[in-house]
């Protein structure tokens, strides 16, 4: 092969990963995106679940706005998992590509039909359980990243840039936020279940208006984690 021959396969080369990472990129923003407005809309739509001077549909109404909402959030935080990962890799500020790449998109695609299985399902028992095997996941992800991060930032790898590391461990934490506020909704399910059932029932609204005040609270370090998320990602100050 000429010297000009091994020219132009690396410059189809490059342009071959220029698409490939724009596409990355453009994906990741709109995960982004929806991340952060999906959790306001949730904020917002949510604001009248827990207040029992409100007729029962109407609050029931306002949990079915907050979970279709919800969906777009819960999609775009897995979906970042394996976009951050392969850009990472593209960008050689991690090392994990190739096979174990191929294996982290077909393990996201499996967790992702699960969530959206249990959003379809919701309000039935079964809903309810693959609810349970969704957060079962991030049981083993956010320790997994948690450890990784910190561990990269100390050392210096195997996240090699310390942004990338800081990222990776903001995200764990954002992981867990996430959690706690889906146990909320989780609760609200089989609260409102048993409203349905048994009618009015003051212990039952004092726990969901308790759950509510402590996760509003709650949202506003959780949407200022994903705007530093975002600021690491983008201006890469570290």
């Amino acid at each position: 092969m000429s010297v000009q021959q091994e020219q132009d396969r690396v410059m189809e080369l490059l342009g071959m990963y220029l698409d490939e990472h724009l596409v990355l990129r453009w994906l990741h923003i709109i995960a982004m995106a929806y991340w952060l407005g999906g959790e306001w809309g949730v904020f917002n739509a949510a604001r009248n679940i827990a207040r029992p001077d409100l007729p029962l549909d109407e609050r029931l109404r306002h949990m079915e706005t907050a979970y279709r909402i919800d969906i777009l959030a819960r999609t775009g935080i897995i979906l970042l998992l394996p976009l951050g990962l392969h850009m990472g890799n593209n960008l050689g500020v991690q090392p994990l590509g190739g096979p174990w790449l191929v294996g982290m998109w077909i393990f996201v695609a499996g967790w992702l039909s699960l969530t959206l299985t249990a959003f379809f399902q919701r309000g039935s028992d079964l809903g309810i359980l693959l609810t349970k095997l969704d957060e079962a996941i991030r049981y083993f992800v956010i320790p997994a990243l948690f450890i990784t991060g910190v561990y990269s930032l100390v050392t210096g790898g195997p996240f090699t840039a310390h942004w990338y590391a800081a990222k990776a461990t903001l995200f764990s934490g954002l992981l867990i936020i996430g959690l706690i506020l889906r146990f909320v909704m989780r609760d609200w399910v089989t609260d409102f279940r048993k409203l349905v059932s048994g009618g009015p029932n003051a212990a039952i609204e004092q726990k969901m208006a308790s759950a509510m005040a402590f996760s509003r609270k709650l949202a506003y370090f959780y949407w200022a984690g994903i705007i530093t998320m975002a600021f690491l990602g983008t201006v890469k100050p570290i």
